[in-house]
């Protein structure tokens, strides 16, 4: 399984119209291209950050949409007043407790390394840390995904509430440091969203 995800950092005013944007134009439009198994919108409405991530059931079937979905891709980045930043990446683990209700939160880290180590980070993060994340207070989800090319790696941790999220900050933080040196990748940035669309279908992958 495979993903895109679309990063805009526009304008605070119009974080509400980009979630109605990609509700209902975009959501639709990608659930009858071939391939696609989802689509899920994080946001932070104090910076006006937003980032769409579309699943897909292979790599060939997410490039032969590119130049199909740019347009529209456009579009929500006219409308939120932002450049669109694209990445493409591998789901290498996905796993839910339970599904999360739009409006729920997520942590999000960001992570690099040595592309090498990329495989020796997804078995740590699912046999050291997914574990421990179960355990968290309103914990939902988690997904890692991963650039074999690059050495980047991003995590994603959906909580039933903003007050989970924030609840689970300190116990958070204890194991990203120890999970990241066990792993061998150097965080580079963590952040809290909420999850605007939670339309991710993509099914178990541990």
């Amino acid at each position: 399984m495979h993903a895109r995800s679309t990063t805009i950092r526009g304008r605070p005013e119009t974080v509400e119209d980009g979630i109605a944007f990609c509700r209902d134009e975009l959501l639709p439009m990608c659930r009858e291209l071939p391939g696609c198994v989802g689509l899920s919108m994080i946001v932070d409405r104090g910076s006006g950050r937003c980032v769409t991530t579309s699943s897909w059931e292979s790599l060939e079937s997410m490039r032969a949409t590119m130049t199909k979905l740019q347009p529209i891709r456009q579009r929500a980045a006219e409308m939120l007043g932002g450049n669109p930043e694209v990445a493409e990446w591998e789901i290498a683990v996905m796993h839910r407790d339970h599904r999360s209700a739009d409006g729920a939160g997520a942590r999000v880290t960001w992570l690099r390394g040595d592309p090498a180590a990329v495989d020796r980070a997804a078995d740590v993060f699912k046999l050291a840390l997914m574990p421990e994340m179960e355990t968290f207070d309103g914990f939902c989800g988690v997904s890692l995904m991963i650039n074999r090319e690059t050495g980047l790696a991003v995590t994603s941790v959906a909580f039933d509430s903003r007050a989970a999220l924030e609840g689970t900050r300190e116990q958070a933080r204890g194991l990203r440091a120890r999970g990241s040196a066990e792993a061998r990748l150097e965080i580079t940035e963590v952040a809290e969203f909420e999850l605007a669309l939670a339309h991710l279908d993509v099914p178990e992958l541990v």
